[in-house]
């Protein structure tokens, strides 16, 4: 089991700390959020770094520089996935196209819809 370690950054750091992973040949493990108690986005940048997990986490921001110019399809997907689900807009990232929640989701804010397969394949 890796080492997991928690570092709380700024939104002025992502684009940075990202550029300097890159650099450095770390892979971004993932990039994920959620809505702490106070209500606030929490994002986290998950990267391998030897034997640990450094997640770099911003609390807070409805907006935030998307990495995908550096991390490719790596950070693509995670960033939608939380545009879709929690609302926060990356800057840079191209949402010409949803992930899988509809257009008019109620709030524009997402929950997944479980349709049958049998209901799919009729379409």
């Amino acid at each position: 089991m890796q080492d997991y370690k928690k570092i709380d950054i700024k939104r002025e750091d992502i684009i940075p700390t990202a550029e300097r992973m890159r650099k450095d040949g770390r892979r971004l493990v993932m990039i994920h959020g959620y809505v702490d108690k106070e209500g606030q986005n929490v994002i986290s940048y998950d990267f391998e770094v030897g034997d640990c997990v450094e997640a770099y986490t911003i609390t807070g921001e409805t907006s935030l520089p998307s990495i995908s110019e550096i991390y490719d399809m790596a950070a693509v997907w995670p960033e939608k996935e939380i545009n879709e689900l929690m609302g926060v807009d990356f800057e840079g990232l191209d949402m010409s196209q949803r992930l899988f929640l509809p257009e008019d989701m109620l709030d524009e804010r997402g929950q997944i819809i479980v349709t049958p397969i049998s209901e799919l394949r009729k379409d």
